[in-house]
């Protein structure tokens, strides 16, 4: 065996593991973490947190149940507990490497619920097409509402958007051009992957069924239900987090929705549950909205740190559950259709 493959496998797991710890040590570094630590115990409403937590799983949930939608028009069936699983054990595997996740929850539906590999792998892509649209527009939601609110807050303050620019350190430009060139090389690998995978024809076609199976989901407004489940879920994750400190309770929901969409933008970029980029673009955005610094920096540490480990516990979950879960017969699968 050449060492290259090896290598290659090394480097998957190890870049964006260093690229995260580089941006953190960055934003971090001369950060007096006891001082914070003190802040957590004092100051912090945990109230707004462990609230904040149940929306987390529950985005996951309706991923699950819309993806039965895009399964189901091309005659695969699987068991709820087993998608929901599966999702939970992929965002925990993707902290190790990643977007690998996309891969391992295929596989799992595939070992308990013998799903076609290729049809939901198919299925995934097309999530992710859905997904990055939303995203498109609610960025773009967000900049025509906010448009009236940085216009009046540049004619108060006198502020332009050269002034604005000034602040950005040379590290903060190096940093923010690093993650751009990261995520257009994975963009780039993740292609030349898919067309090296699709060089067998059928499973081209299998995985061609999967892209377009929301074309054939039986409701698509249900389908659009779940979506925006899926989404507010994750807003509401994010949002109540705001309650939990008396610097962003005030900022109101604009904040909330334009630091969401900048996060959500920033985690395209490689990194285990987007660790660094989206510390650092979250981050940006309070400090616009008038955060200080160091305070912007607990709450982006803090609210990532708490999601992350959520990440981590449903992970913990679905593996110690899942070898409990045997290998459905299509019979079975069938009577959880009606069920359901």
């Amino acid at each position: 065996m050449s060492l290259t493959s090896p290598l290659r496998h090394i480097l998957r797991i190890a870049f964006p593991l260093l690229l995260a710890a580089a941006i953190l040590y960055w934003m971090y570094r001369g950060m007096d973490f006891l001082r914070m630590w003190t802040f957590m115990q004092r100051e912090m409403d945990w109230t707004w947190m462990l609230l904040s937590l149940p929306f987390g799983v529950l985005a996951q949930a309706f991923r699950a149940l819309r993806w039965r939608q895009m399964l189901e028009p091309m005659g695969e069936r699987s068991r709820t507990r087993v998608r929901i699983n599966s999702i939970f054990l992929s965002y925990a595997t993707s902290l190790v490497v990643p977007r690998v996740g996309e891969f391992v929850r295929c596989g799992v539906l595939r070992r308990y619920d013998n799903v076609n590999y290729a049809k939901a792998l198919g299925t995934v892509v097309t999530e992710r097409v859905i997904d990055t649209l939303l995203i498109a527009v609610l960025s773009l939601t967000a900049i025509l509402i906010q448009l009236p609110v940085f216009s009046d807050f540049f004619s108060r303050t006198g502020t332009n958007f050269g002034g604005i620019v000034s602040r950005f350190t040379t590290a903060g430009w190096l940093v923010t051009a690093g993650c751009a060139i990261v995520a257009v090389v994975f963009v780039w690998w993740l292609l030349r992957r898919m067309a090296v995978y699709n060089k067998v024809k059928d499973t081209l076609r299998n995985l061609w069924k999967g892209i377009m199976s929301v074309r054939s989901v039986k409701s698509k407004g249900l389908f659009l239900v779940f979506t925006l489940a899926i989404w507010a879920s994750y807003f509401l994750h994010y949002y109540l987090t705001f309650f939990c400190f008396d610097f962003t309770e005030s900022l109101g929901l604009q904040c909330a929705l334009v630091s969401f969409v900048v996060g959500s933008i920033a985690v395209i970029v490689p990194t285990p549950n987007g660790a660094g980029p989206w510390h650092f673009a979250v981050k940006t955005m309070l400090i616009l909205y008038g955060v200080a610094d160091e305070r912007a920096l607990y709450f982006v540490l803090i609210v990532h740190t708490v999601q992350t480990a959520l990440v981590v516990l449903l992970g913990i979950i679905a593996w110690a559950t899942m070898p409990a879960m045997r290998t459905a017969p299509m019979a079975e699968r069938e009577e959880e259709k009606v069920v359901v």
